[in-house]
């Protein structure tokens, strides 16, 4: 200790003779054994497993703690005062790290501490009454041992504090860690082992989250404790502005709608759900519909979910060969001007969605059905017995599902 403590002020005013000294610590072990006695009866956290070597290993804590205590008071005035004091203080610092590695509060460690003050004062008074200290003494002796239980006390408090801090700042660590791992498509037993260091739930699915940082506490207040958190950069939403990736534990079936209306409001992007170890699929396909831009349902802020957008996701894994594949199946029309064949173009796609319903074809290209006629007419002219192969009509199906606008007006 850098600064003299309160007990050791306080001693200075008070040394024992070698009789009483000698006294005192020959009750110590059966001081120990009734303090951790009564400890076990009245702290119902410690009832059960203050036994064994357990019990032998903390009534041994307390005769080390007295003798402390009695070093203390029966130290020469001149000598070191923090001398018998740090190595009392370092143990009871070490118990509340103790206690906070074990997941307890403070509250039975503050508990146990004031029930061995009472017993210990009761045995300890005992002795110096009869050993003919006067009454003046024995209050003296009184005001030093529970100020020096009060010094042990803030040392278990400061360790158990200090424990939680850096026990936090570690999780927090590997939860990153593990995310990353995730992330990334790591082996699901190197994901296992980072999961348990970290002390993380492993769910059965995963389902990642891609949203402005602006709004990510109002959206995690609503989610799974468990769900872990990352930042990246990555244009698609505004300018300059961090997007946080999510993953959300169990968001699977219909729970899916649960997630749904918790991002509504905000500018989300919601990937599959995934088995837990495989969500860097899920990552993906989310990062590439932001990317892509890709029309949300309704409301500019509602929630993008890539399940309604498949279709649109699998063609754009390629664009050369989508590309390659709409010159290949349309260069029946290359020949005509490119209006034309735009609009040739437009009506096959429809037709073939519409499964040659010529009158819904008409009104989603605001035509008359007769002009649809001629317009299939001329393709079926241009295709022949085509039209009618299997192999024709799925590669003009893919082709046309995302047609680019006319290059130059007729």
């Amino acid at each position: 200790m850098s600064e003299e403590s309160g007990a050791s002020r306080h001693a200075a005013r008070l040394e024992l003779d070698e009789l009483m000294a000698a006294r005192l610590r020959a009750v110590l072990p059966l001081v120990a054994e009734r303090t951790v006695t009564a400890i076990t009866a009245e702290v119902p956290a410690y009832s059960g497993t203050l036994t064994g070597q357990m019990r032998e290993k903390i009534e041994n804590a307390v005769r080390i703690a007295l003798d402390t205590f009695l070093q203390l008071v029966g130290r020469p005035q001149e000598a070191d005062p923090s001398t018998p004091l740090a190595p009392a203080l370092e143990a009871a610092y070490a118990l509340g790290s103790g206690e906070a590695r074990s997941g307890r509060s403070m509250d039975a460690l503050l508990a146990a501490y004031r029930v061995g003050a009472r017993v210990s004062w009761r045995e300890v008074s005992a002795t110096t009454v009869r050993g003919g200290l006067p009454a003046s003494t024995v209050a003296e002796f009184a005001e030093l041992l529970f100020a020096y239980i009060d010094e042990l006390s803030a040392a278990s408090v400061a360790g158990h504090a200090d424990e939680l801090t850096s026990a936090g700042r570690a999780r927090r660590r590997y939860l990153e860690r593990l995310t990353q791992q995730l992330l990334a498509g790591e082996a699901e037993e190197v994901l296992r082992r980072s999961a348990e260091r970290a002390d993380w739930p492993v769910p059965q699915t995963l389902t990642v989250v891609l949203l402005p940082r602006s709004g990510l506490r109002a959206v995690l207040a609503a989610l799974s404790p468990h769900t872990l958190e990352s930042g990246e950069e990555m244009p698609g939403v505004e300018p300059g502005e961090e997007l946080a990736v999510l993953l959300v534990p169990d968001a699977h079936g219909g729970r899916r709608r649960q997630l749904t209306r918790a991002l509504h409001g905000h500018r989300a992007v919601l990937g599959p759900a995934r088995p837990w170890h495989r969500v860097a699929g899920s990552y993906e396909r989310a990062a590439r519909a932001l990317l892509l831009g890709l029309p949300r349902a309704g409301r500019e802020a509602a929630p993008l979910d890539t399940e309604q957008h498949l279709a649109e996701l699998l063609l754009s894994t390629d664009p050369e060969a989508l590309a390659d594949l709409r010159a290949q199946v349309l260069r029946p029309l290359a020949a005509l001007p490119p209006a034309t064949a735009h609009r040739l173009a437009e009506t096959l796609r429809s037709w073939l969605l519409h499964q040659g319903r010529r009158d819904e074809v008409a009104a989603e290209l605001f035509v008359h059905p007769q002009t649809v006629r001629y317009r299939m007419a001329k393709v079926r002219e241009l295709y022949g017995d085509r039209l009618h192969e299997p192999a024709t009509v799925l590669d003009l199906t893919l082709a046309l599902a995302v047609l680019p606008p006319p290059s130059e007006p007729d």
